[in-house]
């Protein structure tokens, strides 16, 4: 298996097309034809890490947070991120980052933390918009099942929990080829009337590709009429963060006692208390005070995530209970995600679980 291979299993999970404009995720080092050892799997790739990585025999590393997020303008080692990229160029070893691609989905970062909790009914907090597109397209009528068919089986036609999902609509096709076309139905310079049916379905925007394939490969014309267009619907299953509820209510004293044991912090910054029961949680895993006025809105009754500064606390008016837990810890499960993934997948060499703690913030 080469990281090429590694990749498209991260990539089916977790696309990489719906990764935030300012991140860097991907292959950040190496070479994707490389044939691979082992994976060592870490939040942050750090020298100590990529020590790690050689002690195991692993040559590939699948990291949450990118090493690099900007552009390196030269390697000389005066900084952590040069001299650990340095490292992993001298050591033959490949450094792949998942990050918001993993944050955005559906049983990524956010899933993780509502499993932790113990949440249920969980639902995306801030659904992404114009990443579902619609196909509609002409088939003769006697064609449409085996057409309809592929483009099921290329991914098509799923609208939240449903699957073949589809539009039909019958109606009378016209065509006349010209000088040059070898058609399927009668003959060049004949016009044609033909019974035909209008299909549309709808597919996420990172398939496209796959999905159009299967459509010129099923249908029986020369020359396939087809147009698709971006909807404004948001994606259900795709965006940042969750919300769900606590099997029953709790007070807030017991839901700060869960987090702080779930998320084995040594402190959480939290706003005020209100002396209330709560069972509804958003959640957030990393920097969140972007979405604190999607769970006000979303009704939450607690928002966790973290890297709330000062003034963010002010926005909880009484309304919401916020909880920093930590940026590390809120994101520390996802090491065991992306472990289960790729051992379902790879049976043939090791996927390691690092041992490292790259939390670079410590508790007094």
């Amino acid at each position: 298996m080469t990281v090429k291979d590694v990749i498209k299993i991260l990539d089916a999970y977790a696309p990489l097309h719906y990764t935030e404009d300012f991140d860097n995720t991907g292959l950040l080092v190496g070479n994707s034809k490389a044939t691979v050892t082992g994976i060592l799997v870490t939040l942050d790739t750090l020298e100590t890490v990529v020590d790690e990585a050689i002690q195991n025999n692993c040559n590939m590393i699948v990291s949450f947070h990118p090493i690099i997020f900007s552009g390196l303008k030269k390697l000389t080692g005066a900084t952590y991120v040069e001299r650990t990229v340095q490292k992993a160029i001298k050591n033959d070893i490949a450094i792949f980052a998942i990050h918001t691609a993993l944050d955005n989905s559906w049983n990524g970062v956010n899933a993780m933390i509502c499993k932790k909790l113990g949440l249920s009914n969980r639902r995306v907090l801030l659904p992404k918009k114009e990443l579902i597109k619609k196909l509609t397209t002409y088939v003769p009528t006697e064609s449409l099942n085996h057409v309809r068919t592929a483009l099921f089986e290329a991914g098509a036609g799923t609208i939240g929990n449903y699957s073949q999902c589809s539009f039909t609509s019958e109606g009378i096709g016209s065509f006349q080829g010209e000088e040059g076309s070898a058609p399927t139905i009668g003959e060049t310079g004949e016009l044609r009337f033909e019974a035909e049916t209008l299909l549309s379905v709808t597919f996420p925007k990172h398939i496209e590709t796959s999905v159009i394939s299967a459509l010129f490969a099923s249908h029986p014309y020369e020359e396939v009429a087809y147009e698709t267009i971006t909807l404004d619907n948001t994606h259900q299953h795709i965006g940042m963060g969750m919300i769900g509820e606590l099997a029953a209510e709790i007070s807030e004293e017991e839901l700060l006692t869960k987090l702080k044991d779930t998320f084995k912090t040594g402190v959480i910054k939290h706003s005020a208390k209100h002396n209330k029961k709560v069972q509804k949680i958003a959640v957030l895993g990393g920097s969140g005070s972007f979405a604190i006025s999607a769970a006000k809105a979303a009704g939450a009754d607690v928002f966790v995530s973290a890297d709330f500064k000062y003034h963010d606390f002010y926005q909880a008016e009484g309304t919401i209970l916020l909880c920093d837990v930590g940026h590390y810890e809120s994101e520390q499960y996802t090491k065991d995600l992306l472990v289960d993934v790729l051992t379902k997948k790879i049976t043939n060499f090791a996927v390691v679980l690092s041992q490292t703690n790259t939390n670079p913030i410590s508790y007094f």
